[in-house]
């Protein structure tokens, strides 16, 4: 590659800034009508030109070479509107859940297990909330039922207390 290749010379850069110069605001103004947003419009109709500029010894022997640069940049325009309408297609189609919070007693429930001690706390959330039996627990922590048993007891006396404390007076669970 010669130098000559690879800078274009003063004259060939002064041709592009001339037909940059009044292209340039005509393309960006048909671009803005069609997609509606300024600044998309100068990015696309800036990336048709720095296209062009790049081929422009060849561009710039063709009989229009702004009908090139016009039909690259809608071409770029189309290419982002459909990607963009896809994109808010997409996102229509996509269902917000709404997730009620947790009710005040359930708050007030975790508060309380989180006081009392960790191994009984499993015991009673795998119990009453998981539904696991004395037996699976067991079998899940690898001890005796009867250890389980004792747990769940001892588990429900320390959240009883919790519970009570609460509402200031003695629970019933």
């Amino acid at each position: 590659m010669t130098r000559s290749d690879a800078v274009p010379t003063v004259d060939v850069q002064r041709d592009f800034d001339e037909f940059y110069a009044a292209a340039f605001p005509v393309l960006r103004s048909q671009l803005f009508a069609y997609l509606g947003d300024r600044a998309e419009a100068q990015d696309v109709v800036q990336e048709a030109f720095c296209r062009a500029f790049s081929r422009w010894k060849t561009i710039s022997t063709y009989q229009d070479p702004f009908a090139w640069v016009r039909r690259v940049a809608w071409n770029l325009a189309t290419s982002r509107f459909r990607r963009r309408r896809t994109a808010l297609n997409f996102l229509r189609n996509q269902r917000e859940e709404h997730l009620e919070g947790p009710s005040p007693d359930r708050i007030v429930l975790v508060a309380a297990l989180a006081k009392i001690p960790a191994q009984l706390r499993k015991a009673v959330v795998l119990h009453y909330i998981g539904e696991l039996s004395v037996a699976e627990i067991a079998a899940q922590e690898d001890v005796a039922e009867g250890t389980v048993k004792s747990w769940l007891s001892r588990g429900r006396t320390a959240l009883g207390e919790q519970l009570a404390e609460r509402k200031g007076g003695r629970s019933n669970v």
